[in-house]
């Protein structure tokens, strides 16, 4: 379609919204109350309770809630677990800077700015991961420990967390880095959602750094850890579960640094802001949750036999494949501006005009091709369902526990997807009507 049929919709487009509901400022409240001891209650179930919630469920309703959380939280002045820590994020801190790494531009903001990031995220991991083993293989260090101590790690953690949040709303209203920021209409949004959109200290990204170095980085450096953990149990020998689990999540934090400026261009870093929701989800969330599963496997690794194992691996690589091919699409398809071919053609497409918060119209191509063609956010299932696969060698030792993760992911997503409907609508306006006609499901073809 061309420019002259259809006019650019609204300039503000910087959010959507989902299916979860309250999330003016009772949800932000209600998540900001009870996520970090959540946190907490995951530890110590699978630490102290074999992974059985209605367990916890028992102790909560005979002592009370909150004596209950006050007898089982773990320190968080703890000297060893604040020296992980500080280790952990300082390194990756350094690596930010001191790694060469090409220059990459974004996509436009909804105020018109580029941000521009320093594309070294595979060489940070690489050396973050070789450092790892180097350090366990010399008995430098015994990765084990991060399990030994893992309640008194996240305990610090969302003390950190929580002030680097406060630390960034006072920086929004002080000092912003860019004109993407302003408040959110009181200070408990201010909070949860954050002031800004790109914030920046002393050069460093604070997104890149929560999101990908600090959270993304931990999962692949704690889960090796679990499975250290693990062959401490079972007399230095790793269980094929465990093996298989860690394999699988490897593979995929390995893809995320792979594609990770894809990653700066997705919903997370154009539309979610630095505030609670995103940065403390990231320093304490990923951790704690993302790693879930592996951290029960790392003392509750039912056994397994090779050919279970192979055929749960077989299935988890071929969506984690999946999931990368649709992201590898959209990705070199908006980089070529179209002109690329996907499953051997030419991808058929919508030119979208939009318009920026200064008035300025802009261009954008819609793909409608190869795997989004199936739905508009098809590659949400796939990552479903690799992290099926990678929960699986838990076999049902317990309902919840190793499966949270699952579920959590899968409401994540849906949410994200209804999110990002609602956000490109205002952004595109009858071009994405038109390309919601030709692409009439969200996530699955014929449900939803």
């Amino acid at each position: 379609p061309s420019g002259g049929e259809k006019k650019p919709a609204a300039a503000d487009w910087s959010g959507g919204a989902g299916i979860l509901p309250g999330r003016e400022t009772i949800g932000p409240l209600l998540l900001m109350t009870t996520t970090p001891a959540f946190s907490i209650a995951f530890w110590y179930t699978v630490t102290h309770l074999n992974g059985h919630f209605l367990e916890f469920a028992r102790l909560c309703y005979e002592g009370g809630l909150f004596a209950t959380f006050m007898e089982i939280w773990p320190s968080w002045t703890d000297p060893v677990a604040w020296k992980l820590i500080g280790y952990f994020l300082g390194f990756e801190l350094f690596l930010m800077k001191a790694v060469p790494g090409k220059d990459f531009t974004a996509t436009v903001t909804p105020k018109g700015n580029r941000p521009v990031y320093k594309a070294n995220g595979t060489a940070c991991y690489l050396i973050t991961l070789a450092t790892l083993l180097i350090l366990a293989k010399t008995g430098t260090f015994r990765p084990a420990l991060v399990y030994d101590k893992f309640g008194e790690i996240l305990s610090s953690m969302n003390v950190f967390a929580l002030l680097f949040c406060l630390c960034l709303l006072i920086k929004g209203n002080v000092a912003p880095s860019t004109s993407d920021s302003g408040t959110n209409g009181g200070w408990v949004m201010d909070y949860y959602w954050g002031m800004e959109l790109y914030p920046r200290v002393l050069g460093w990204d604070v997104k890149m750094f929560t999101n990908c170095r600090a959270g993304m980085m931990f999962w692949a450096v704690g889960i090796i850890c679990f499975a250290h953990k693990n062959m401490e149990v079972h007399g230095g020998e790793l269980q094929i579960g465990m093996l298989v689990n860690v394999a699988l999540q490897l593979v995929y934090v390995t893809k995320f640094f792979h594609w990770e400026m894809g990653y700066m261009c997705s919903m997370d870093i154009q539309v979610d802001r630095a505030g609670y929701y995103l940065c403390w989800g990231c320093l304490v969330w990923v951790p704690s949750v993302y790693t879930s599963h592996s951290f029960y496997l790392a003392e509750h690794s039912p056994p397994l036999s090779p050919l279970v194992g192979a055929l749960i691996f077989l299935g988890g690589i071929t969506s984690i494949y999946i999931n990368y091919d649709a992201d590898r699409q959209r990705y070199e398809f908006r980089k070529a501006k179209g002109e690329c071919t996907i499953w051997g053609k030419k991808p058929r497409r919508i030119v979208a005009e939009y318009s920026t918060a200064t008035g300025e119209t802009r261009k954008s191509l819609l793909l409608v091709d190869g795997w989004w063609k199936i739905s508009r956010h098809f590659h949400y299932v796939p990552e479903v369902m690799g992290a099926v696969f990678w929960s699986a060698p838990a076999l049902g030792t317990a309902f919840v526990c190793p499966y949270f993760y699952v579920m959590f992911l899968a409401i994540l997503l849906t949410d994200r997807a209804y999110r990002d409907d609602d956000r490109c609508r205002k952004k595109y306006g009858a071009y994405w009507e038109e390309y919601c006609r030709e692409v009439p499901y969200k996530i699955i073809p014929g449900i939803v």
